[in-house]
């Protein structure tokens, strides 16, 4: 059984995210969890925060149990473009792009044999 928890729009590039959620991806859900509380990326704290998330609907929605849960995907796309103007010489402006992003994590079942 697969479960998911996407957080949107958050306000860091997906460049800077991808990093850390490709290192997580295929993990044990527990072992994830503990890997980033001590990831040295700000990025780190935002994928926890999904991560956590996506652990409490396994358990909460599905009654699933939290050893059982392995890291399937961890997505990062792009969000909307929040887009500013700063002032520069001569009256002129330039364009600043505050990049959001959209995390997608998926947690599935261990298959027992």
């Amino acid at each position: 059984m697969q479960v998911k928890a996407i957080n949107r729009f958050v306000r860091m590039s997906a460049f800077k995210l991808r990093d850390v959620a490709r290192s997580i991806q295929g993990m044990p859900a527990e072992a994830a969890l503990a890997a980033l509380a001590h990831y040295p990326k700000e990025g780190a704290r935002h994928i926890r925060r999904t991560l956590a998330s996506a652990l409490a609907n396994a358990e909460n929605n599905h009654s699933l149990h939290r050893g059982d849960l392995f890291v399937k995907e961890a997505l990062i796309g792009e969000g909307a473009t929040i887009k500013r103007f700063q002032p520069k010489a001569r009256g002129s402006a330039g364009p600043i792009h505050k990049r959001t992003s959209h995390i997608r994590i998926v947690l599935e079942q261990k298959e027992e044999k």
